[in-house]
């Protein structure tokens, strides 16, 4: 039925002569039938296959490659990593959709996939929480044991974390102050309606589509603005329909990488050490190399003529203070926010102390 159901959007599409449409009607029924329903051995390989948005080529793509290969080395050919990159197997909540049922055993996925599984993980989603890479670490460190603990009980095992880069605001207009985003239809993920709700009662115009929809929403006049990294937005061509860069960040963005336990469980030990070795190499690298490559792409679309735009920092600190009063306890469980405002504090005076 769902072949029949592909097969008829692929017609249409050809019909219309819609390359893009065409496309993805392709994708539609390629996808579904790549994936099978479970972690399943080839010839005494047993293959994992992982879902995820970052672009084919990119350096989290590079890492993840690089990953694969390890995984097969390290356990004699036992275990294999097949990727899906660039969201070719759908947006977040479709990757954690069909890792529930198993047509896909693992995903690659940012903060907002994660908090999708547990809420506790919204926490890194509250901006200007951080103000360092350091501090970010520090309470990343401190609530790992927790964080593990609630994607277990929903199924999923913490491989590693990832690290997107430093969140700030593109705008197809100025995008230095608050008011200036409160004007732009502003990009806000998926399936997050208390986020939708919150921002529209702090007076913006947020627009709620699939990451994977964004350029063509862009394109469209659907959106105006969205906020993501430099390194994301060069490597996705997103500044080129959105010349304004707001001076002000937002966030770091943080990601991570997990596997369903029904997979897991059926890896020997010494292949779970061996792929835990392996991902600890991934996290450490990208925690080195993305800052860098942030600000190189930073550097390189500024060339290509994106426009910085100034803003009051202390007036988005004062807003920040706000989303972040009305989000705990709300979206964020209180706990979670409390341990990280407590973990990052303390960090703060250490760090203060030491000048």
């Amino acid at each position: 039925m769902m072949i029949r159901r592909c097969a008829g959007r692929f017609a249409a599409a050809l019909r219309s002569g819609r390359r893009a449409a065409l496309l993805a009607s392709l994708f539609a029924v390629l996808v579904p039938l790549a994936m099978t329903p479970a972690a399943h051995a080839q010839g005494g390989t047993t293959v994992i296959k992982l879902a995820t948005l970052v672009p084919d080529g990119s350096v989290w793509d590079r890492a993840l490659k690089n990953a694969g290969s390890e995984w097969n080395t390290a356990t004699q050919g036992r275990v294999s990593l097949r990727i899906y990159p660039g969201g070719v197997a759908g947006d977040e909540p479709d990757m954690i959709r069909k890792m529930r049922i198993g047509q896909v055993q693992a995903s690659a996925l940012t903060v907002a996939g994660l908090a999708q599984i547990d809420p506790a993980f919204k926490v890194f989603t509250v901006p200007m929480f951080f103000e360092s890479y350091p501090e970010l670490r520090t309470v990343l460190d401190a609530m790992t044991p927790m964080l593990k603990q609630k994607l277990e009980a929903k199924g999923f095992i913490l491989l590693n974390w990832g690290h997107g880069g430093w969140v700030h605001v593109f705008g197809q207009a100025p995008v230095g102050n608050i008011e200036d985003v409160k004007k732009l239809k502003l990009w806000v993920g998926l399936g997050d309606d208390q986020m939708v709700g919150l921002w529209k009662r702090n007076g913006y115009q947020p627009v709620a589509i699939a990451a994977t929809d964004i350029l063509t929403g862009l394109q469209s006049g659907m959106l105006q603005a969205i906020y993501t990294t430099p390194l994301a937005a060069l490597s996705l061509q997103w500044y080129r329909v959105l010349p304004y860069i707001s001076e002000v960040g937002l966030a770091p963005l943080v990601g991570g990488t997990v596997i369903t336990k029904q997979a897991w469980n059926k890896l020997s030990a010494a292949d779970k050490e061996a792929i835990l070795a392996s991902c600890a190499k991934v996290e450490k690298k990208l925690e080195t190399d993305v800052p860098l490559q942030d600000q190189a792409s930073m550097a390189e679309m500024k060339k290509r003529g994106l426009k910085l735009s100034p803003g009051n920092s202390a007036l988005w600190q004062k807003e920040a203070e706000l989303f972040a009063t009305q989000m705990r306890g709300s979206l964020v469980p209180a706990d979670a926010m409390d341990m990280a405002r407590k973990e990052r504090d303390a960090y703060r005076q250490r760090a203060g102390a030491k000048h």
